[in-house]
């Protein structure tokens, strides 16, 4: 990637920006070009609301039967079983997002509706606007808040005092990561919070189900919810993909691939060039554009483990909040 300034040898204390365009609008083109059959892959994925349903249908059975359980017993479960359900859930709203779960706009409201359920808190409609967002104006200033922001840098590197100091900040921002995550958009654009009947009725629905659940097996059962969403954004091997989407690790690369074994628990996140190449090809689809375009795919750096990602990012000092690309706003007001 050219056009982008680099920053001298320790933690770096400044973003890396870019003169150049984000890089998955040009490949796109020129894939297509030497290989238009990838149009045929493009549309929702019929699987998609069914294991849905089935994720949902087991955070319940799972709030259930963890009622009594003891505190160790519950907990390991919440991370191992919880804390992946509720991932799961994330990116299937991310896919419904793209409208790849059903054929009509409202059919994939309705299923990140059902999605959004066992997590506890309503997100799933404004979660969209910010996401489109994010693919349109891959790192642009002040408009792509998939990028943190320079408070945050503040926080976990310029205010800090040594390796020690940021490795615990980093440590702690990890375990938190749910939140940032979560608020971060919301801070930085509230104008683009979904004030709509959609989003009043994702409220409704999801506190109805709070409540309905509190009523049916009382009010314990929503640590199993909430505890399964935060566990679920923090340091958890799923939630690495967070840190190894975009953070820059190998020269100035801005988006790494993963195509190891979490995908199949996470819609195929990991294939994440593919997914910014074709943000309208669905998680069923995502490994065949690789296999149809591997001269665009096989030789860009990759991730190889989330969760060896998510601890680097820990402890090598090296990698900062500002280890993103950042370019100038094109997005006209």
């Amino acid at each position: 990637m050219g056009g982008t300034t680099t920053s001298e040898s320790g933690p770096r204390r400044e973003f890396i920006f870019s003169t150049t365009d984000e890089p998955h609008v040009t490949r796109r083109a020129e894939i297509l070009k030497k290989h238009p059959e990838i149009t045929s892959l493009m549309g929702p994925e019929w699987r998609t609301k069914y294991i849905v349903a089935a994720t949902v249908m087991l955070q319940i059975f799972m709030a259930w039967l963890t009622l009594e359980w003891k505190w160790p017993a519950f907990l390991t479960a919440l991370y191992v079983v919880g804390a992946t359900a509720n991932h799961s859930l994330f990116l299937a709203i991310h896919e419904l997002a793209h409208n790849l779960g059903a054929s009509t706009i409202w059919g994939n409201k309705a299923i990140s509706l059902l999605a959004n359920f066992p997590i506890a808190i309503p997100y799933a409609i404004n979660f969209k606007p910010y996401h489109m967002e994010h693919h349109r104006y891959q790192g642009q200033d002040g408009v792509d808040t998939d990028v943190p922001s320079r408070l945050e840098g503040w926080i976990l590197t310029d205010t800090s005092n040594g390796y020690v100091d940021r490795t615990c900040r980093k440590a702690l921002f990890m375990f938190l990561q749910i939140f940032f995550y979560a608020l971060r958009p919301t801070f930085i654009k509230p104008s683009l919070v979904a004030a709509d009947a959609w989003m009043v009725l994702n409220y409704i629905l999801q506190f109805s189900f709070d409540g309905f659940m509190i009523y049916c097996f009382g009010p314990q059962v929503m640590w199993w919810f909430l505890g399964s969403t935060f566990l679920a954004g923090s340091i958890h091997p799923t939630a690495g993909h967070f840190i190894a989407e975009h953070y820059v690790m190998e020269g100035e690369t801005e988006t790494y691939s993963y195509y190891g074994p979490l995908n199949f628990l996470t819609y195929n996140v990991g294939f994440h060039n593919e997914h910014h190449d074709f943000p309208n090809v669905a998680w069923g689809n995502l490994p065949k554009v690789r296999e149809l375009a591997p001269e665009y795919y096989c030789d860009l750096p990759q991730c190889e483990s989330w969760f060896g990602t998510l601890l680097r990012y820990i402890f090598d000092d090296s990698i900062t909040p500002y280890s993103r690309v950042k370019r100038a706003s094109k997005k006209k007001a």
